[in-house]
C-alpha cells in the first residue's frame, strides 16, 4: 500500500510538472528575469543558447518546435530579433507574444535611423522588462497572481540595489577617464543612464559592415584621450578591436556581456551578475593608467644608442688588446 501511494504521488506530481505553461524567451537576460518572476509556476525556455549572437541568430528545426509548444513568448524587439517574425508564421504557434520592452524610452541610433534594442543595459529599463513579464504571467496564470507579484516585488528590490551599485562604481571612475570603448554599440543606455562616454568599432546590429572612418574616428578618440583599456565582447569577433588596440598601443580589458549571459565561469550566468561583472570590468580598467608604446622615433633613439655602445666598447676593447700585445 505505502508503495501505491508513493506511485500515486510521484505521478501527480511529474503530471503537475508537466501541465506548467511553458514559457520561451528569445534572449538569455529575459529567460533570466521569467525565470525569477515565475520561479516553480512556468516553465522557461530560450531561443538563442547563451554565448549566442540574436542579432544574426538563425532558427532551427528545434527552435520552431519550441514555438509551437508555447503557452506565451517573450520579446525584446526593437530590430532585435529581425529572424523571429517568420519562425513564429512557419510555426504555426498560439502563443501570446508579448514586447518586454514596451513603456521603454528607446534611444534612436541616428546613424542608422533605428531604434537601439538594448535597453536591457540601464537597470531602470530592467525593472520595466520585469513588470511587463510580470504583468503577461498574470494574464496567462491568473491563479498565481500573489505568487507572481511577490516575486516581481522581490526581484525589483535587487535590481534597484544593482543600480545603486553600477551608480556609485562608476562615480569612482574620474570623470576625464569615462570613456568605454567597445566592440559594437551595446552600451548607450548603460553610458546614458550611468554617465560615460560610448565609442565603438561597428553600430547597434552585429550584421552591420565595419567602416573605415569609424576605425580612424575610434584611434583618434583613444590617442587623445589616452583610454587605458577597450573591450571585446563574448558575442562579437574580437579581431578588429584588437588590431586598434595593438595600432594605439592600449590594451584589452577584458570580455563584456552584451547580447547574452555568461556561463558560470564568466560570473555573469544572470542578469544582474551580468551587469555587475561588466561594471567591476570597466570600473577597473578605466581607472587603470594607459601604457604608452614607443613610438618610432624613440625606437630609433634607444637602438642608436645600443649601436653606438655597442661600437664604443668594441673600438676601446681592440685598444687593450693592442696596448696588451705590444707590452708583451
Amino acid at each position: 500500500m505505502r508503495y501505491l501511494v508513493f506511485l500515486l504521488s510521484l505521478i501527480i506530481a511529474l503530471s503537475a510538472k508537466a501541465e506548467k505553461p511553458h514559457v520561451v524567451a528569445t534572449a538569455s537576460m529575459i529567460m533570466d528575469m521569467a525565470k525569477n518572476i515565475g520561479k516553480e509556476h512556468v516553465q522557461v525556455s530560450c531561443i538563442v543558447p547563451i554565448g549566442g549572437d540574436p542579432h544574426i541568430y538563425k532558427p532551427t528545426p528545434k527552435d520552431a518546435k519550441l514555438v509551437v509548444n508555447a503557452n506565451l513568448i517573450f520579446k525584446n524587439a526593437l530590430t532585435f530579433e529581425g529572424w523571429l517574425d517568420e519562425l513564429i508564421e512557419n510555426s504555426g504557434t498560439k502563443a501570446a507574444v508579448v514586447t518586454v520592452t514596451k513603456g521603454v524610452n528607446t534611444i534612436k541610433s541616428e546613424t542608422y535611423n533605428s531604434p537601439d534594442p538594448h535597453a536591457w543595459m540601464d537597470v531602470k529599463n530592467g525593472i520595466i522588462y520585469a513588470e511587463n513579464i510580470k504583468n503577461a504571467l498574470v494574464t496567462l496564470v491568473p491563479a498565481q497572481k500573489q505568487a507572481f507579484e511577490d516575486n516581481f516585488a522581490a526581484y525589483k528590490k535587487e535590481l534597484e540595489a544593482l543600480d545603486a551599485y553600477i551608480v556609485e562604481s562608476v562615480n569612482s571612475i574620474p570623470a576625464e577617464k569615462r570613456i568605454l570603448v567597445t566592440s559594437h554599440d551595446a552600451f548607450q543606455y548603460y553610458g546614458k543612464r550611468y554617465g560615460l562616454q560610448l565609442e565603438s568599432v561597428q553600430g547597434i546590429s552585429t550584421d552591420g559592415d565595419i567602416q573605415t572612418k569609424d576605425v580612424l574616428h575610434l584611434q583618434e578618440v583613444i590617442k587623445a584621450s589616452k583610454v587605458p583599456v577597450v573591450f571585446v565582447e563574448t558575442t562579437v569577433n574580437p579581431k578588429v578591436l584588437q588590431q586598434i588596440a595593438k595600432d594605439t598601443g592600449t590594451s584589452i580589458g577584458g570580455k563584456l556581456l552584451s547580447d547574452s549571459l555568461g556561463d558560470e565561469k564568466t560570473g555573469g550566468d544572470t542578469y544582474i551578475k551580468m551587469l555587475r561583472h561588466n561594471t567591476d570590468l570597466v570600473v577597473e580598467g578605466l581607472k587603470s593608467e594607459k601604457v604608452e608604446a614607443p613610438s618610432i622615433e624613440e625606437e630609433n633613439t634607444a637602438t642608436n644608442y645600443i649601436f653606438t655602445g655597442v661600437i664604443a666598447f668594441l673600438f676601446l676593447a681592440g685598444i687593450a688588446f693592442m696596448f696588451a700585445k705590444n707590452k708583451q
